[in-house]
C-alpha cells in the first residue's frame, strides 16, 4: 500500500502542475511519458495533434543540451579547447574532476531522458490515430523519424555514462493491478551498454526503413541522416563492426551529397542545407526561434566559453592548414576586458565557425556533415587492410584545404593520419572527445596535451573519467541505479 500511494502520490502531483495532456515524469532517472489516465485510450485525436507532438521532439534539438552543453562536453572536454568563460561546473568537465552533483551533468541526463519520453509518447501511440487526414504512410514516416531522434537521443547517453536506463514505454493508466508494471518504468535500473546499442541500432533500422530519402530541409531525419548514425554506431560500440561502418558510409555517399568547393563555406551562413550537410538544425533567428549558444562562444561583452587550447593551434600550425584554422578559429584583442591563463589578452582565441552571434541568431549548427562520413569510411578501410582506399579519401578531404597528399602508408600511421585529419576538419563540432573515447586514445593524447610553451598541461585522466557519474539526485529517487566507478 505505501508504493500504491506514494506513485498516486507523485503522479497526482505532476497533474496538479500541468494541465497538459501527457507530462514528464521525473521522479526517478528520467521523461517517462504519463497519458491521461481517464478511460479514453486514444492519446491522438487528430494528424494535427500527432505533427505537432513531432514537431515538439524535434524541437529538443534545440534546447540547452544541443545549443551549449553537445559542444563543451565533445569539445571542451577534450585537448581542442579548455572550458573558458567562468562556470564551475565546465571547469570540472574540462579537469576531469567531475562529481555527481555537477548541474551540466544533472541537467544533460534530464534533457536527453526527457526528449526520449516524448519520442516514445509518439511512437506508441501514433499508429491508433483514425485521422483520414493521417495516411498509413505518414504514420510509418512519424514512427521513423521519431525513432531516429530516440537512437540519437540514447546515442549521447551511452557515450557520455555507459550502462543507462532503457526507458522505451510510458505509463498510461494507474491502478492497483498495474502498479508493479508501473514502478519497472518510473524507477528502471541501469541496462548493459550492449543492450543500449542494440536498441538504438533497432531504432535507426526501423527510421532506415521508414523515413524520406529528401525532406525540406536537412533538420529533418532522413535515409542519409539514418545511414551516417548507423555507421557512427558501429564505429563506437565495442565491438567495432568496420564491415557494417563501410557498408552505411557507402549508403550515405551515394545519397547525392558533396564537399563543397570551400570549407570555409559550411561556416559562411551563406550556404545552410547544404549538399555537405547531412543532419542540420535549422533557426530562423528572433526571440522565438534564435540560436543563443553562438553567443556562448563568441563576443566581447563577457567571457565566453569553449577556448580554443593552444594545443590545437599548434596542430592547425604544424600542419600548415592555413584554411581550416582560419576558418575555424578567429583572435581578436580583449585587453581590459577579462584575462586567462592560456591566452594573452592581445592575441586571444575565439570559436570562428559560429559567427552570427547576435541576440537572436538564425545561425545553424551542423551535426552531421559529409566530410565526417568520409573520414570514417577511411577509418574503416584501414581497419579492413584497406590502406591505399583510405588514403584516397584523407587525400580527398585534405585537398579542398590545399593540403598535400598523406604519407601515411601503414595501418599504424593511417591511423594517426585519420585522428589528424579528423581533428582539424571537424574542430569544435562537437566530436573529438567521443572520437578519443572510441579509438581508445583519450588518456594518451590527453595526457601529452600543451600549453603555450609546450609545457605539458598534466590532465589527469583515469580509466574511470571516461565516463560521467550519474547524477546524484537521481540516485536518491531511485535505488535500482547504481553509480560508476571512482565516483
Amino acid at each position: 500500500m505505501k508504493l500504491y500511494f506514494s506513485i498516486i502520490a507523485v503522479v497526482a502531483a505532476l497533474l496538479f502542475q500541468s494541465c497538459d495532456k501527457f507530462l514528464e515524469l521525473e521522479p526517478a532517472s528520467e521523461g517517462i511519458a504519463v497519458t491521461n489516465t481517464s478511460s479514453d485510450s486514444t492519446y491522438y485525436k487528430s494528424a494535427s495533434e500527432v505533427e505537432a507532438a513531432l514537431a515538439g521532439v524535434y524541437a529538443d534539438f534545440k534546447n540547452e543540451y544541443y545549443q551549449l552543453d553537445y559542444f563543451v562536453n565533445g569539445d571542451a572536454q577534450s585537448d581542442d579547447a579548455y572550458a573558458g568563460g567562468d562556470n564551475p561546473s565546465n571547469f570540472q568537465i574540462d579537469d576531469y574532476k567531475l562529481d555527481a552533483t555537477n548541474s551540466n551533468v544533472s541537467r544533460d541526463w534530464a534533457y536527453l531522458y526527457a526528449t526520449i519520453g516524448k519520442a516514445n509518447t509518439v511512437i506508441n501511440n501514433v499508429s491508433s490515430v483514425s485521422d483520414p487526414a493521417l495516411s498509413a504512410d505518414r504514420k510509418s514516416e512519424i514512427i521513423g523519424e521519431a525513432s531516429f531522434i530516440r537512437a540519437f537521443m540514447y546515442f549521447q547517453l551511452v557515450q557520455l555514462w555507459g550502462d543507462v536506463p532503457l526507458q522505451l514505454t510510458e505509463v498510461k493508466t494507474i491502478s492497483a493491478n498495474n502498479l508493479d508494471a508501473i514502478y519497472a518504468i518510473i524507477f528502471p535500473a541501469r541496462n548493459a551498454q550492449a543492450d543500449v546499442y542494440r536498441q538504438i541500432i533497432a531504432d535507426l533500422e526501423t527510421a532506415l526503413a521508414r523515413v524520406r530519402t529528401t525532406a525540406p530541409h536537412k533538420g529533418f531525419a532522413t535515409k542519409g541522416a539514418a545511414n551516417a548514425l548507423l555507421a557512427k554506431v558501429y564505429a563506437t560500440q565495442q565491438p567495432h563492426d568496420w564491415s557494417k561502418v563501410s557498408a552505411h558510409c557507402d549508403a550515405v555517399i551515394a545519397g547525392g551529397y558533396s564537399l563543397l568547393p570551400d570549407y570555409d563555406q559550411l561556416w559562411n551562413n551563406q550556404n545552410e542545407n547544404s549538399a555537405e550537410a547531412i543532419f542540420e538544425i535549422n533557426y530562423n533567428g528572433g526571440i522565438t526561434d534564435g540560436n543563443w549558444g553562438t553567443k556562448i562562444f563568441r563576443g566581447l561583452d563577457w567571457k565566453k566559453f569553449n577556448l580554443p587550447s593552444n594545443d590545437l593551434v599548434q596542430a592547425f600550425e604544424a600542419a600548415g592548414d592555413t584554411k581550416r584554422k582560419n576558418a575555424s578559429i578567429v583572435f581578436q584583442d580583449v585587453s581590459g576586458k577579462w584575462s586567462d591563463q592560456h591566452w594573452p589578452q592581445t592575441h586571444y582565441p575565439f570559436i570562428n565557425k559560429y559567427r552570427n552571434f547576435n541576440e537572436g541568431s538564425n545561425q545553424n549548427y551542423i551535426f552531421i556533415r559529409l566530410a565526417d562520413i568520409l573520414l570514417l569510411k577511411a577509418e574503416a578501410l584501414n581497419e579492413l587492410g584497406d590502406q591505399a582506399g583510405a588514403a584516397t579519401l584523407v587525400n580527398q578531404i585534405r585537398t579542398r584545404v590545399n593540403l598535400a597528399n598523406t604519407t601515411a602508408t601503414t595501418q599504424a600511421d593511417m591511423r594517426l593520419a585519420i585522428e589528424k585529419e579528423r581533428r582539424l576538419e571537424l574542430a569544435f563540432e562537437g566530436l573529438r572527445w567521443f572520437d578519443l573515447k572510441r579509438t581508445d586514445r583519450a588518456s594518451v593524447v590527453m595526457a601529452a596535451a600543451v600549453g603555450a610553451n609546450n609545457e605539458n598541461l598534466g590532465y589527469n585522466l583515469t580509466p574511470n573519467r571516461l565516463v560521467w557519474p550519474i547524477p546524484q539526485a537521481e540516485l536518491d529517487k531511485n535505488t535500482k541505479l547504481t553509480q560508476n566507478d571512482g565516483y
